[in-house]
């Protein structure tokens, strides 16, 4: 690890303690009663973010239209998004950003396409992008965007042109994919069946698992593979660098297989174009189903089982799960998905666009105490880590779609520079901690806490790339302490301890308990007012707290 700067005095003592080398009396309480000192700040103040050169990175999902508004038209837009960079990166040090559906779209979420090498007008152009592309990547920040290739819209030109063909034929005749091949483009039936909408005027039925204005796209049809290349290449030429894949468990209804056999086909055909693209589907399923999935090829998979309100980050939050549970999960998925890929990279995640957003979670949590701590055990997790824009403020969402994808609150003032309109449908919604203007100022606030954790994440590549090693001996009910060591060749290993618990707990570091010895306080995550300590090998963690722990 890369440090910076002098060690304030409350830092010294703290890492001479921790190597065994004692200060004065005179110097430790001299330390301990410094004015406005702020034990988890100094720490954070101290690390050096290492560069990701991989696809190992921390990811800030945005949700385009609700994120700034640039032109004061009320819509987000992709220029909104680039003026915001120095918040996402400079100021969070998110070095990866997702786009959820920027394509033209008769919706509000745009994940219903009918154009898919075109940016919706609400949103800007097509140069838009790409400058907000070439400004990412200025920062080494990456870019990628929704790829939604499981159905259309029913307004895309490709459908329209099948339905009026097939409106047009003379009664009793069967399509030819010669007169018209985009009727090969969807799956067609006159055979009423579950998941399929009636096509109006016609004896006609297309499959449509999500809604009757989302047809489902044939992919075993060679024609509409070759669409998908091509709109893969469109975005990769204009310097994308990947796809979240949506709604792979829906390519093909109850066929694992034949979904890892398309999803294998993608991966290679993306990867032929650009080998370092990187790739991450959503199969919103048990994680043993998805879990196979990784034998595709396909980078990352959502790690479905320990997000939402009844995942194993909220539950160990709420004081529901395990402290020494939840290590033994995070160890035995790492030894899941290896054996389905080597080279898989974990997609942690805690929330997301479909689902209610986590400062809910936790009704009696009023001073974010449990919101800060679950968001935190997300970003420890090894692989590719997401955030949900927003989650870093504490925003609240839930019920309906448009709930979830609610206005950025830069400002209590709605009328404020940058302030998006909510999506047509949504509820008034009171948020429960102050907007962005306000947290920024506070060390407590739930947006200090996320920066500070993003910083540590981004400071200790082991955390991000490695194996996790329970130490059981150290662990129980409340307390989790973990080594994450690098798989193959890289940097340092680290110690992660954290407690779980309303009260304050102790660890014995002992010879005997670690390989080595991890005797440097190197960063503090602390939900409120308090401090960690190290010393004589004693850590003494507060309620809801997290320390890293290095050896020098």
């Amino acid at each position: 690890m890369r440090r910076r700067g002098a060690l304030p005095a409350i830092l010294l003592s703290l890492v001479l303690a921790g190597c065994g080398a004692a200060g004065s009396a005179e110097e430790e309480t001299a330390a301990e009663e410094e004015e406005g000192t702020n034990q988890m700040e100094d720490l954070a103040s101290l690390l050096e973010p290492v560069p990701s050169d991989d696809a190992y990175r921390t990811g800030y999902e945005i949700f385009v239209r609700s994120f700034y508004d640039s032109d004061g038209d009320g819509i987000g837009d992709l220029n909104g998004v680039k003026e915001k960079l120095p918040y996402i990166h400079d100021d969070l040090g998110f070095d990866e950003i997702w786009l959820m559906p920027i394509c033209p779209s008769p919706s509000y979420h745009k994940y219903d396409v009918t154009d898919y090498e075109a940016v919706d007008p609400q949103y800007g152009t097509v140069q838009d992008f790409q400058d907000l592309v070439d400004a990412c990547h200025e920062k080494n920040v990456t870019v990628l965007t929704d790829l939604v290739v499981n159905h259309t819209s029913s307004e895309h030109p490709w459908f329209t042109a099948a339905a009026e063909y097939l409106k047009s034929l003379p009664e009793g005749e069967e399509p030819d994919p010669n007169d018209c091949p985009y009727v090969s483009y969807y799956n067609f039936t006159r055979t009423q069946q579950d998941g399929y909408a009636k096509l109006t005027g016609t004896d006609w039925y297309y499959e449509a698992r999500f809604s009757e204005d989302m047809p489902d796209l044939n992919l075993d049809s060679e024609e509409v593979r070759g669409e998908i290349r091509d709109i893969a290449a469109f975005w990769l030429d204009l310097g994308t660098d990947g796809f979240r894949l949506d709604a792979t468990t829906s390519y093909y209804t109850d066929s694992g297989t034949d979904t890892i056999s398309f999803l294998s086909w993608l991966n290679d055909t993306v990867k032929e174009i650009n080998p370092d693209a990187y790739l991450v589907g959503e199969a919103w399923t048990d994680q043993n189903t998805y879990a196979a999935y990784y034998e595709s090829g396909v980078d990352s998979f959502f790690d479905f089982a320990f997000s939402g309100s009844e995942g194993a980050v909220a539950k160990l939050a709420r004081g529901k799960y395990s402290a020494l549970k939840f290590g033994t999960a995070l160890m035995a998925e790492e030894a899941l998905y290896a054996g389905c890929s080597p080279d898989y990279i974990n997609a942690p995640f805690y929330t997301n666009h479909d689902m209610a957003r986590s400062a809910g979670y936790f009704t009696a949590d009023a001073d974010g105490t449990q919101a800060k701590f679950a968001g935190a055990l997300n970003l420890l997790m090894q692989g590719n880590a997401f955030v949900y824009y927003g989650e870093e403020l504490g925003m609240k969402g839930s019920g309906k779609d448009e709930n979830k994808r609610a206005p950025m609150v830069w400002s209590e003032d709605a009328s404020a520079e940058g302030m998006c309109e909510a999506p047509p449908g949504m509820d008034a919604i009171t948020m429960k901690f102050p907007a962005y203007e306000e947290q920024r100022e506070d060390p407590w606030s739930v947006f200090t806490y996320y920066k500070t954790a993003v910083a540590i994440r981004d400071a200790f590549p082991a955390l991000k790339k490695g194996s996790t090693e329970v130490i059981g001996s150290l662990s129980d009910e409340d307390v989790l302490v973990f080594v994450r060591e690098e798989r193959g060749e890289g940097d340092a290993p680290v110690l992660a301890a954290l407690n779980a618990a309303e009260e304050e707990k102790t660890v014995s570091l002992t010879a005997e308990s670690t390989a080595t010895p991890y005797d440097t306080l190197s960063a503090v995550l602390l939900t409120k007012e308090g401090k960690v300590t190290l010393k004589d090998g004693t850590l003494t963690l507060p309620a809801r707290s997290i320390a890293i722990l290095t050896a020098d």
